[in-house]
Order: structure tokens, then sequence, then C-alpha cells
């Protein structure tokens, strides 16, 4: 009696279990090697200093453009003087050199009304020495007054001579000013971007946060000097901002589709399940993006199932999803027979600080 009853449980059983798998199992894809992510952001100052006030403790919550630190900004002040100080000066080079090019323009006029001068006498001279010489020749005038009239024009012409090139020089000096003017101009705008990079550098003193996010491996210190780039701690996006990175054998992919449902657990939190859609497929296997990848093509082959990681984006409606942290271990299962729903990739606001000096001046 025992052994009909054993059998006909048995024979249900795995008729319950065959149908499961027929109807449903044979379309679920199940990976453990699946972890939580989120894109940390490391925040590092972009100046040397020392830190002169902390504002962030350990695990402290943050949003985007919250102070973190400030450095001492002492020096960057007297940097700043010393720029705004060069720019009077180079200010003061370009209006000297301004006035001085108004002067020479007067000059060459002056010069312009000497070589007028000049000419006309020029030319007066020239008659009277003509004149002279005709009288001469018929024997009204003096060998003496023809002489004198002659040494007139010559001196007239090199009267005119000079003016005309003191007039060139006024002008060649009027050009030269006007080339210092140029390098003066170009002193002064050199003097201006340095102004305005000493005010970029005492901005760089105060060190805000660029996501929203908590604070984590703080090695932030009072007192500490850091130089530019030095990692202060990490801001870890949290809640929404986490996402699922599932790494499925290369056999388990040919039926996944981006929008899929995913349904997993968490290690750390029990049996709940939490939900989510494929937002994405790596563009290669994990072993493509190895520090020493595969050389395949040697004598030595040994075939071995990659894996592909697919990125799973979480359905933050979910009230727990407060409780995951970043590196959290999962086990993941896809739903391949759903249909595929449309996913948005999540986008995230960077500090205001960080946007207003990406935009155009």
């Amino acid at each position: 009696m025992i052994l009909p009853l054993a059998l006909v449980a048995a024979l249900g059983g795995g008729g319950t279990y065959g149908w499961h798998w027929w109807t449903v199992g044979r379309f679920l894809e199940t990976t453990d090697d699946a972890y939580l992510q989120s894109d940390k952001v490391t925040v590092a100052p972009r100046i040397a200093g020392y830190v002169a006030e902390v504002m962030v403790g350990d695990n402290q919550p943050m949003k985007a453009g919250d102070t973190i630190a400030r450095l001492d900004d002492r020096e960057y002040q007297v940097s700043l003087k010393q720029a705004e100080a060069d720019v009077e000066k180079s200010r003061a080079q370009l209006l000297g050199t301004a006035a001085a090019i108004l002067q020479q323009q007067a000059q060459v006029q002056a010069s312009q009304a000497e070589v007028e001068n000049t000419d006309a006498a020029f030319d007066f001279a020239g008659k009277e020495y003509a004149r002279y010489q005709n009288l001469l020749q018929t024997g009204s005038g003096t060998a003496q007054r023809q002489q004198q009239a002659e040494s007139d024009l010559r001196q007239k012409r090199a009267a005119h001579d000079k003016a005309i090139a003191s007039l060139e020089a006024a002008k060649k000096q009027v050009e030269s000013l006007k080339a210092l003017e140029g390098s003066a101009r170009a002193t002064l705008e050199g003097s201006q971007a340095k102004v305005e990079q000493a005010k970029l550098n005492l901005t760089y003193t105060t060190v805000t946060a660029p996501i929203d996010g908590v604070a984590g491996d703080r090695s932030l210190r009072v007192g500490q000097f850091v130089s530019a780039g030095t990692g202060l701690l990490t801001v870890v996006p949290m809640g929404r901002d986490i996402y699922l990175v599932a790494n499925f054998k290369e056999t388990q992919t040919g039926q996944m589709a981006v929008g899929q449902r995913v349904g997993f657990t968490v290690d750390a939190l029990g049996d709940h399940e939490f939900q989510g859609r494929i937002e994405s497929f790596s563009p290669g296997t994990g072993s493509q993006f190895a520090l020493l990848p595969p050389e395949n093509a040697t004598g030595n082959f040994t075939k071995v199932v990659q894996r592909v990681p697919v990125r799973v984006a979480l359905d933050d409606t979910d009230p727990q999803l407060a409780r995951l942290r970043p590196g959290l271990s999962v086990e993941a299962t896809v739903h391949t027979q759903d249909p595929i729903a449309q996913v948005q990739p999540r986008q995230r606001k960077a500090s205001p600080a960080l946007v207003s000096e990406a935009l155009p001046q």
C-alpha cells in the first residue's frame, strides 16, 4: 500500500516540476555572479593647500554643491591682489602709449606743415635763381647776386629734404608706437586672464560635492596638506542611483533582451525579492577588459565559458531600496518570456557649480 502511494506521489511531484519547468523554469536564467554597483565619484581638489576646515564626516549624506572642505586661501588672496596690480600697471602702460601716439601724430602734422613751408621757400628760391641767371646773361645783373641766389637755392633744397626726412621719421615713429600699443594691449589682456585664473583658484579653495550621495573612504583631515588631484573622499550615490551588474554565462544570454524583467535577492537581506529591468549589455565579455586578456591563438587552448556583464536598472518603488549598498552580493534571475519594456537610462545631476563652469561665457 505504501509503495503505490509513494509512486503516485513521485509521479505527481515529477509532473508538477516538469509542468513548472515547461511553463516557467525554462524561461528563467539565473546567476549568483552578480553585485550591486553605483557610479561613485572621487572628490579631489584642483589646487594645492592646507585643509582649513572640514564640513563632512564619515558616512554623511550630502547634496550636489554642498561644501565638503575649505583650503587655506591666504596665498591665493595674495596672488589675486598681485594679478590685479599687474592689470593696473598694464593699463597704465597702454594709456601712456596711446598718449604718446597722439603726441607723435601731432608731430607728424607739424612736420607736414614744415614740408609745405620749405617746399614754398624752395620753389621761390628756384625762381629767384632763374631770374638772376637771365639778368646775368643780358648784362643787367651781377655775378655776385647770381651766386647768392644759387646758394640760397641750395639751402632751401637742403631744408626741404630735411623736412621730408623728418616727416617720414615721424610717421615711422607713429607706426612703432602703434606696435607698442598692440603689445601693451596684449600684456593687459594677459594680466586680465591671470586675474580670472587667480579668482578661479580662489573659488577652488572651497571643495564641493559633485553629485548627491554619501561620503565614504574619507581621508580628509584639518591641517592636512593636499596636492591637486589628491583623493579626499568618495561620494557614493545611493537609493535609486544603485544598479545591478550580473555576469551571466554566454550560453545564458541568447534569449535575453533589453527591457526584460529581472528578479533578484540580496544575500544580506534574506528572501526579499527586488525587481528591475535589463538596461544594457556589455560590449564585450569580462575577459576582454581584463588587465591581461587571454591569448586564445596559442597551442595550449582550453575553452572556457565566458561571462557577459548585464546592467540592470532597479525598480525604485521598492520600500527597501534604501537598504541597498554598492558591493553587496546578489542572486539574479532574468525572465526571458516576459514582454520587453522600455528602459530609460537614469541621469544624475552634477553640482550646479560644475555645470556653470561648463557653460560657455
